[in-house]
């Protein structure tokens, strides 16, 4: 029912909006000012959602680097070795260290192998022909070349036994490999700063008295307040700032969002652009009460609008440049129609993660030489 008395529109919460999106250039260049040049949007969103990776030869001159690499790209590395006390003085911290031999198959159990892929890294152990510090200085400088000698165990042994032996104990696990997702929102292992590339966008900036806001709760985000359809209102959004870097999601089908809601009809926006008021890519979804539900948004089924009004002969989306995301209820549809499900009032929706899906399946195992 629209509320007919006029309600008092609130200027400062209207100004705060647009600082907060820097819309006002004065304010923006002091707020950077302020800032000492910090940014809170730079696009590092990538939360823990990835499975276990599971690198062999970690302790090596390749495996070390290739575990901090993976570490540092937010998977969980579990880190294959024959020496523990030598994996504990060389490797991260984050990663996990099982005890296991490539050349003895019966070390390589379930428990290890029960992983989402495998970088082999192993070789046979060399060192110059006159010998090296305990440390091994010589070898690792890589930059004088030293006439190397094999030490241990045989190329047959490690490089084609042993490689046999991790390539058969990964077939016991390893599946056909899944379309892939890039996580790009992970709510329930935010980053300090995730919440300050969030904020809200209501109907203040249109004269309107509707508030809501995101907070990080019980591992979600919630999106949550109050919708008004007083002084011709009646949306309540919450917008990221635009990404400094843009979202390169070419090769994935879509957007998937994680919700859990309160029965009422949303939208989904994202833009290719950095303006403030240009066009959005829509998509309207319905959620059920207090259920968690998996909303899958092709990209192909986004629709291009301007102030809730679609448009035609729109350019498709340059999946390569996503600039920011928005969640929205509103009580109109497109093109002036209502939504069906909408109703003045508080609403709450509790969102998980935002990913792309639909990506080309990664390889599983995969061999690295040192050669």
């Amino acid at each position: 029912m629209t509320e007919k008395k006029r309600s008092q529109w609130d200027a400062g919460r209207f100004f705060q909006t647009l600082a907060y999106f820097d819309i006002i250039p004065g304010l923006a260049w002091l707020r950077q000012l302020l800032q000492s040049g910090t940014k809170d949007n730079e696009n590092k969103f990538i939360g823990k959602k990835m499975g276990v990776v599971l690198v062999a030869g970690a302790t090596g001159g390749v495996g070390k680097r290739v575990v901090q690499r993976l570490i540092d790209k937010g998977y969980q590395v579990r880190s294959l070795v024959r020496d523990i006390d030598k994996a504990k003085a060389n490797l991260d911290k984050n990663t996990e260290i099982c005890i296991g031999d490539i050349t003895k198959p019966e070390t390589l159990t379930d428990e290890i192998m029960a992983v989402q892929a495998v970088v082999c890294c192993t070789a046979v152990r060399v060192q110059p022909v006159e010998g090296d510090t305990p440390d091994r200085a010589k070898y690792n400088q890589g930059i004088k070349f030293y006439q190397p000698e094999i030490v241990g165990d045989t190329p047959e042994r490690v490089e084609y036994q042993g490689v046999k032996n991790l390539v058969d104990a990964a077939a016991r696990h390893l599946r056909k490999a899944p379309a892939t997702k890039k996580v790009i929102f992970d709510f329930t292992n935010p980053s300090a700063d995730l919440k300050q590339i969030w904020g809200a966008v209501d109907d203040v900036v249109m004269g309107g008295v509707s508030e809501s806001n995101i907070q990080l709760v019980e591992g979600t985000a919630l999106f949550a307040g109050n919708v008004s359809t007083a002084n011709s209102g009646g949306f309540a959004s919450i917008r990221t700032k635009n990404f400094d870097s843009p979202l390169n999601l070419s090769g994935y089908e879509g957007v998937e969002l994680r919700v859990r809601g309160d029965g009422k009809r949303y939208k989904f926006f994202l833009r290719t652009d950095t303006k403030w008021d240009g066009i959005g890519y829509s998509y309207s979804f319905d959620t059920v009460a207090n259920e968690w539900i998996t909303v899958q948004i092709p990209f192909d089924k986004l629709i291009p609008v301007f102030r809730a009004k679609t448009l035609q002969d729109c350019p498709a989306i340059d999946k390569s440049k996503i600039y920011s995301f928005q969640l929205m209820l509103s009580k109109f549809e497109y093109n002036g129609e209502l939504n069906p499900q909408f109703s003045p009032g508080g609403f709450a929706l509790q969102v998980e993660s935002i990913a792309a899906y639909g990506g080309a399946a990664l390889p599983q195992f995969i061999l690295v030489s040192s050669a």
